[in-house]
């Protein structure tokens, strides 16, 4: 099983985002209809433990999830972690509503195989019921299936961390989970706003999600992200990896800093942005998108939301998850706000303790 992949958990879970140059933690608690974050860490991972989304060491992964666990002080022992999309493949398929669970797991594993090219012995694979279908006395199912050494490197990471795996969830469906903490940030009347593009630009992957009434219709990866400007401000002031993040981070690089190498690749980001978008719209009946959200540690880069509005004509922000809920007295709020557009994820896995 895919770790309960869909399925609904009731015990605290830790969101545990493990992406390819850090692992982000985030708990939650729900209490008369308001979320409290009750700690939060994020950790840098070392070059190459993570490869484009594949964990290439796991013992590493694991040490940089205990740190992160030591500093956020969490007693949570129980995770969610999830997958990137391009790893997972999901299918809508129709089933007669009278089967017991049993018998309709049983009947999914048997017709499985029409749906995955890999060996079924290699794949963790999980269901659920996402209501009625269109045909009478049917329901639609949603499967799905990913490579089970995908999910098996991802759970010992989290056991030499010290923790257990509750959730296995998908990336995509944990972004549409916090994007329900966004909506009540847009400037726009939000009956208005139908179709809305969550752009996560990390280190080294942007993944484009497009929203249609709060579900996703849509998710594209592309290689592309903050590295890049790091690797710029190395070849050009002749600084090493760290040297670079740090100066990115903290300023104190030269002045010309801003003009020759920031605004050329803020350019890119929205070049990248509306290729992205022009990728969507020519695969389906869209043609544009209402809003767009920017995710990932790379969209705090200063102006980016404002460029991107000016050049693609679309309103535009910078995703905070956090903006209407309370915080513990071990979170630090203005680093908490600082890092909480590249927390949608594990913000999106930390929510599935309230399933």
């Amino acid at each position: 099983m895919l770790a309960g992949l869909l399925k609904k958990k009731n015990k605290t879970l830790l969101g545990v985002d493990i992406s390819s140059t850090s692992v982000k933690l985030l708990e939650l608690s729900h209490n008369n209809g308001r979320y409290q974050v009750e700690s939060y860490a994020t950790e840098p991972l070392p070059a190459n433990a993570v490869i484009e989304q594949s964990i290439g060491d796991e013992q590493a992964v694991g040490d940089v999830i205990k740190k992160a666990l030591g500093k956020a002080r969490s007693g949570s022992k129980k995770a969610a972690i999830a997958v990137a999309g391009s790893a997972v493949i999901t299918k809508t398929i129709e089933m007669s509503d009278d089967l017991t669970e049993d018998e309709m797991d049983h009947q999914i594993r048997i017709e499985a195989d029409q749906y995955i090219p890999y060996p079924l012995d290699e794949v963790a694979l999980d269901w659920e019921i996402q209501g009625p279908s269109e045909l009478p006395g049917m329901v639609n199912v949603l499967l799905a299936a990913c490579r089970s050494g995908n999910v098996e490197l991802r759970k010992d990471a989290l056991e030499i961390g010290g923790l257990e795996t509750g959730v296995v969830d998908v990336e995509a469906f944990c972004t549409e989970r916090a994007y329900e903490l966004i909506q009540t940030q847009f400037d726009d009347d939000g009956d208005d706003i139908d179709t809305v593009a969550v752009v996560d630009i990390g280190a080294t992957m942007t993944t484009l999600s497009v929203l249609h009434q709060g579900k996703t219709i849509y998710t594209r990866e592309q290689l592309f992200g903050g590295k890049q400007l790091t690797e710029e401000i190395m070849r050009r002031y002749g600084l090493s990896e760290e040297e670079a993040i740090r100066a990115k981070l903290d300023g104190g690089l030269p002045d010309d800093y801003e003009a020759e190498v920031l605004d050329p690749f803020r350019d890119s980001v929205v070049q990248q942005i509306s290729r992205s978008l022009q990728f969507f719209y020519s695969s389906s009946q869209y043609n544009d998108v209402d809003y767009i959200i920017l995710a990932g540690g790379t969209s705090s880069i200063i102006g980016l939301d404002q460029l991107t509005q000016e050049k693609l004509g679309i309103s535009a922000i910078v995703a905070n998850p956090f903006v209407d809920m309370t915080l513990s007295q071990k979170v630090n709020a203005s680093m908490l706000n600082n890092d909480a557009p590249s927390l949608m994820i594990a913000c999106g896995l930390a929510m599935r303790s309230f399933d």
